[in-house]
């Protein structure tokens, strides 16, 4: 049964999300969180991973979801879940592209879509940001400063603007994520 949840589930998430993977994001944690799947901490845990691994977030994030719920077949389910309606899009849209482009429904809607998965992605980024780094979970919670969260935030805009402006040239992700990593293992004692 959790086979066919997996499937359905990142099914959904793949044919109604737009804007890529981190318009899936909200998506994807407001599902994980109602099925049970994961913990918000858990889900945070997972962008982590995602995000520093090779491929889309979205893909990634399935697959690792699948996973931990149902193995290997888990894995395959929800990831096939959440590509196969963009997959079978861009075979129709490839097929009539041209033609589909010179409408101005077809611009009006894609002008339209734009903003909207600006904002949930925004959305994502401070409820993850108040979470993570401030402890806020509800409007009527208080603050629980997580002080090595904000160190490590900190650092890493330090070491972005200090790019951007001592060396003319913005930040490497890659040199963002092992930095961001290694204070992790610094500051939460792994090392």
């Amino acid at each position: 049964m959790i086979y066919l949840t997996l499937f359905a589930v990142f099914l959904e998430i793949g044919a109604v999300s737009f804007g890529g993977g981190y318009g899936m994001l909200p998506m994807m944690r407001d599902v994980c969180l109602s099925h049970g799947f994961l913990t918000e901490e858990q889900f945070m845990d997972f962008i982590a991973v995602a995000e520093s691994t090779p491929g889309p977030i979205a893909v990634n994030m399935a697959t690792f979801i699948g996973s931990s719920q149902g193995g290997v077949l888990g894995a395959f389910l929800a990831t096939l879940g959440v590509v196969l309606p963009a997959f079978i899009i861009i075979l129709l849209i490839a097929a009539i592209l041209k033609n589909l482009l010179k409408y101005r429904g077809v611009q009006g809607f894609l002008s339209g879509v734009r903003p909207a998965v600006a904002a949930l992605i925004l959305a994502t980024a401070v409820v993850m940001g108040l979470r993570t780094v401030l402890g806020v979970t509800t409007f009527s919670g208080g603050f629980s400063f997580n002080y090595k969260g904000l160190i490590i935030l900190a650092v890493l805009v330090l070491v972005g603007l200090g790019s951007k402006y001592l060396l003319k040239k913005k930040a490497s992700p890659i040199v963002m994520i092992l930095l961001s990593a290694g204070l992790g293992m610094l500051l939460y004692g792994v090392l």
